[in-house]
């Protein structure tokens, strides 16, 4: 089922790479330093094509947290008191060193998250396009000044970094969705503790420490604590220093975080799951939409809160769309990431693989049919298309997060939107039609954050507001929308001429 690489995990010293900081990857990042484990119980971090160890690093405590908050809230103001300039300069910098070390993180997205080389190229891209944004808010929104109702009296907004920033990323687009945060943070004048999911805690965190450090970033700026979620992950998230909490994963953890923040007086920032649908209508281009659907399902094998996690099809169509998206996805190349050609890899981990299986299993009990794929080894899944599926199915009403295509019949533009709209996520969807307006018409009906039209879901651009509504999250990330969350604005008011009170 899948091909094997011509350089196996265990030949592969992630310690030793360019990018990798003198002491190895397995070390904490804290005011500047890199802290060896120590004493610290460690988290192997494993190859989930070969499932070796690749390194370990330290599990981070509670301590550990309490100490990198501190050194932030320590930093902070000095940080945000250097001119706006030199603050973007060193962002700008941490930009042009991933494009320097590409190579390298294209071996680290291979072996740590099993991303394939078109996943690697598109998160490098990604990262270092939202770096440039980041580095350009630095310049921009100082203030603003407002008319008063008082006479002789003048309104001054002024906008200042929020302080402390905590952030907590998952495995599946590691680099990028901390970049996406950490880079408008630093570059706004705020200070950052990072906390990267345990599976891939190099590209998750350690490698923004090592590029930002190489960048010439102060001490105790940005933190890094790896370590796993339940044993950390409430501590951090309801700390009592950070003015605002950054969370990306799935909607279940993503309320917990939520409220632990809002009870520590922080403002959550929360991109979590999706159901996102890609709606294929009537008059439809057939071929356009079913590449579409292929590249929006099986991309990353489907690991990402954007893919298309149901595809609506009108009858008219559905046999053909059924048949072309399997032919599709048997023509995908699976293997270990490191291979040439290499489309689909592995999943994340177990657990993830058997979620998807549970699903694929129980939807075909209740009568789904595989029409590709549908099979499993090791943690490899086969990109899987299933017809006569209904909404009530388990792997078209969760989010499946897997190489996972089911397809959803519907009769007319009205029932398409009831069908998409039967979530309580929100978060992205796509709709297909060669009547622009007419699609327009089911994208304004559709209750998603965002919708792209003769297109599919898995779209992101670091100058585009992205973000999702109900189950999938609040606020939005990228350009002037994160600028909102990072920075708080306050009121000063200049009483300019004696002011007559009625006492």
């Amino acid at each position: 089922m899948t091909n094997t690489s011509a350089e196996s995990a265990d030949e592969i010293a992630v310690d030793d790479l360019e990018i990798a900081p003198e002491t190895g990857w397995n070390a904490l990042y804290l005011d500047g330093e890199w802290v060896p484990a120590g004493d610290r119980d460690l988290i192997d971090v494993e190859n989930p094509a070969t499932r070796t160890r690749l390194t370990t690093v330290p599990s981070g405590t509670e301590g550990d947290v309490d100490e990198a908050y501190a050194i932030a809230a320590e930093a902070q103001a000095a940080w945000a008191e250097r001119p706006p300039q030199e603050r973007a300069g060193i962002v700008s910098e941490a930009c042009r060193l991933l494009g320097e070390y590409a190579d390298d993180l294209e071996t680290l997205f291979a072996v740590e998250c099993g991303g394939v080389e078109l996943k690697a190229d598109f998160e490098t891209q990604l990262a270092q396009g939202t770096m440039e944004v980041g580095a350009g808010l630095a310049m921009r929104d100082g203030g603003r000044r407002k008319d008063s109702v008082t006479p002789g009296k003048e309104n001054l907004l002024v906008r200042e970094p929020a302080g402390v920033v905590g952030v907590i990323t998952p495995w599946n687009f590691p680099l990028y969705l901390s970049s996406r945060v950490v880079a408008p943070a630093i570059a706004l004048g705020n200070s950052v503790v990072l906390k990267p999911d345990e599976h891939t805690p190099i590209t998750g965190g350690l490698v923004l420490a090592k590029v930002f450090e190489e960048a010439g970033l102060p001490a105790g700026v940005l933190n890094v604590v790896p370590g796993y979620g339940h044993e950390i992950g409430d501590h951090f998230s309801g700390h009592s220093v950070p003015s605002v909490m950054s969370f990306t994963g799935s909607s279940e953890v993503g309320r917990g975080v939520g409220q632990r923040a809002v009870g520590a007086y922080t403002e959550p920032a929360l991109e979590l799951g999706g159901n996102n649908a890609h709606v294929v209508l009537e008059d439809a281009d057939l071929e356009r939409a079913i590449d579409a659907g292929a590249f929006g399902s099986f991309t990353h094998q489907g690991q990402e809160c954007i893919s298309i996690n149901r595809h609506l099809v009108h009858e008219s169509l559905y046999d053909e769309y059924v048949a072309g998206l399997a032919d599709r996805a048997e023509q995908l190349p699976i293997g270990d990431p490191l291979e040439e050609g290499t489309l689909v890899g592995p999943v994340i981990n177990e657990s993830q693989r058997d979620k998807i299986v549970g699903f694929l299993e129980e939807s075909v009990e209740r009568g789904a049919t595989v029409e590709a794929g549908g099979d499993y080894e090791g943690l490899f899944v086969e990109p899987t298309v299933l017809s006569d599926v209904t909404s009530d199915m388990p792997v078209a009403c969760n989010e499946h997060f897997g190489p996972v295509a089911p397809v959803v019949p519907f009769e007319t533009d009205e029932e398409a939107i009831r069908i998409a709209n039967d979530t309580e996520y929100g978060l992205s969807g796509s709709v297909h039609s060669t009547d622009v307006a007419r699609a327009r018409d089911v994208a304004d009906a559709m209750e998603t954050g965002m919708v792209h039209i003769n297109d599919q879901p898995l779209n992101d651009e670091p100058h585009v507001a992205f973000g999702g509504v109900g189950a999938s999250g609040m606020g939005r990330y990228n350009d002037e929308w994160i600028l909102e969350t990072l920075t708080t604005v306050k009121w000063i008011s200049v009483q300019r001429e004696p002011r007559e009170y009625p006492y």
